[in-house]
């Protein structure tokens, strides 16, 4: 595959020689389908935006819901001759006092790499137990065949997974580099032909995007794009927009269309940006050079954005260490669920993309604050006005790890001002509308794939539940307790034990390990 310079993925591609890793292995985990599943006497937050109710019984039959029945009130006895009956053969799961929420979507989801040591049932454990049921994968690291091949298991339920969206990086597998609006075309065709589902765009000359864009939209595929800093000067986000770009990851293009006394981001004098350095710190400064919130420009920018029906996939977790690396790096999570490998693929490189930790300070972490409240300002009048807003991680790098790092990201756009029913809806329907599946996932009804996530604790009042981790309470002793954690992961009505699949994975860390004699150290400590 040729070697491209953009993006936190290509970046990877190039720098890290990210390869194919080995393949899942077959699945030993999950009961069912079965020809009928009860859910009993659970409260549904339902990824429409409608407040929870409960106790509702939830039937599925193989993978589809066939009934969503309210069947009493909270505090009062539920009369057995209201509910629905089990048939033989059936399966109940009692989930009284439990919460039910759609399968969460992460539109972000690289499967790991060979540079960061990440095994596929390693990456799918962390997504399952965090209970992440579909996943995008954008530019598809590990190959085009490989992420297929994946996918098809996933579907077919042989390996423990998440649905896979394959969405490959522009340009992948061909022999030459593409430099004319032609070779867009034919290889925008071929992509198609091949299975993929989307293109994942990094940047190209203006013409070669127009191009490649509309021959993908007419095939009915879908897109995403991270506007590199390599080409954006000429092609931001309301460009692609309108060539027909359905969703944008990050926020790179968002500023530089808001641009009004300039043309190119202010780069310093000596700026180079294979220097990762140079590229975060610089990056932390451009929402400064746009036009400032509700200004005219800023106005004009978002109601196009809004006519073009188009979707903002904002991944703030994937920058937080920008602005607070002591808190990412420690987080409690990396001692018992970070591979020894990965962890090293964090600490300061000049060549792991996004390990930029060469000196990086108190006027850095600063400037990104800023920079977070004007994203996020921007991002949350979008949502209420209307527009599409997803949920997506980019885990795998910057001390951001896989399942958690989605959790994160919900708790970051609670801090820009969504409600947190908003933020169901945009971990779930609004993932499953930017890809085209609303009719499959992303709310509880009937018809609709049984793909759920339940926890014992109200995720409403605090998201902390959600992480496999769980969420410090005390007991009315007194007591320092856990509480949380995903309870069930259900996918195509299987249901899995969430709590053991984040087992499975710090035995995989614990194995590593003690194999290695590694321990997990901050950087520059020896």
């Amino acid at each position: 595959m040729k070697k491209l310079l953009l993006s936190l993925c290509v970046l990877l591609i190039q720098v890290t020689a990210w390869s194919q890793i080995e393949s899942a292995p077959e699945r030993a985990e999950g009961e069912g389908p079965w020809s009928q599943l009860i859910i009993r006497g659970v409260t549904l937050i339902n990824g429409n935006g409608a407040p929870p109710t409960g106790p509702v019984d939830i039937v599925v039959e193989q993978n589809k819901i066939t009934e969503v029945k309210t069947v009493g009130y909270p505090g009062v006895e539920i009369k057995e001759d209201n509910r629905p009956q089990l048939k033989s053969g059936g399966k109940e799961l009692d989930a009284s006092g439990m919460y039910l929420m759609p399968g969460f979507v992460d539109m972000h989801g690289h499967i790991g790499g060979e540079a960061q040591g990440t095994p596929a049932e390693y990456v799918f454990k962390l997504w399952m137990g965090h209970g992440i049921t579909t996943i995008r994968d954008p530019s598809a690291g590990n190959g085009l065949d490989w992420v297929l091949e994946h996918k098809k298991k996933s579907a077919k339920n042989e390996i423990t997974a998440p649905r896979i969206l394959a969405y490959t990086a522009f340009g992948q597998g061909s022999e030459k580099e593409i430099s004319s609006p032609k070779m867009a075309k034919e290889w925008v065709n071929e992509n198609a032909k091949k299975g993929a589902d989307g293109i994942k765009f990094f940047g190209a000359r203006p013409e070669i995007m127009q191009t490649a864009l509309e021959e993908n939209k007419r095939l009915g595929l879908r897109s995403a794009m991270h506007h590199a800093q390599m080409n954006v000067a000429r092609w931001n986000v309301l460009n692609s927009a309108r060539a027909g770009l359905t969703s944008m990851e990050h926020w790179y293009g968002l500023p530089e269309a808001l641009f009004t006394d300039r043309t190119v981001q202010h780069y310093k004098l000596d700026y180079n940006y294979n220097n990762e350095q140079d590229r975060f710190a610089g990056a932390g400064e451009l929402w400064e050079q746009a036009a400032p919130p509700y200004s005219d420009k800023w106005n004009e920018v978002m109601n196009e954005l809004l006519e073009l029906d188009f979707t903002i996939d904002p991944t703030f977790n994937i920058y937080e260490a920008n602005r607070d690396l002591m808190r990412t790096s420690r987080a409690e999570w990396h001692e018992e669920y970070t591979l020894p490998s990965l962890w090293e693929f964090y600490q300061p490189s000049k060549i792991s993309h996004g390990s930029h930790w060469h000196y990086w300070g108190t006027e850095e972490e600063t400037t990104w604050r800023k920079n977070y409240q004007l994203w996020m300002t921007f991002v949350n009048e979008y949502k209420n006005r209307g527009g599409r807003v997803t949920t997506g991680s980019d885990s795998g790098f910057i001390f951001q790890l896989y399942g958690f790092a989605y959790v994160r990201e919900l708790e970051l756009l609670r801090e820009a001002g969504f409600h947190p029913l908003e933020i169901m809806m945009s971990a779930t329907l609004n993932g499953a509308e930017a890809l085209g599946m609303e009719d499959k996932i992303g709310t509880v009804e009937v018809g609709k794939l049984a793909d759920f996530v339940i926890v014992e604790e109200n995720p409403l009042e605090n998201l902390k539940v959600l992480y496999g981790t769980g969420a410090i309470k005390l007991t009315e002793d007194n007591e320092v307790t856990r509480v949380g954690g995903v309870k069930y992961t259900i996918k195509d009505g299987i249901i899995y034990d969430a709590q053991q699949l984040l087992e499975d994975v710090k035995q995989m860390v614990k194995e590593d390990k003690t194999k290695s004699g590694y321990e997990i150290k901050q950087p520059g400590r020896k």
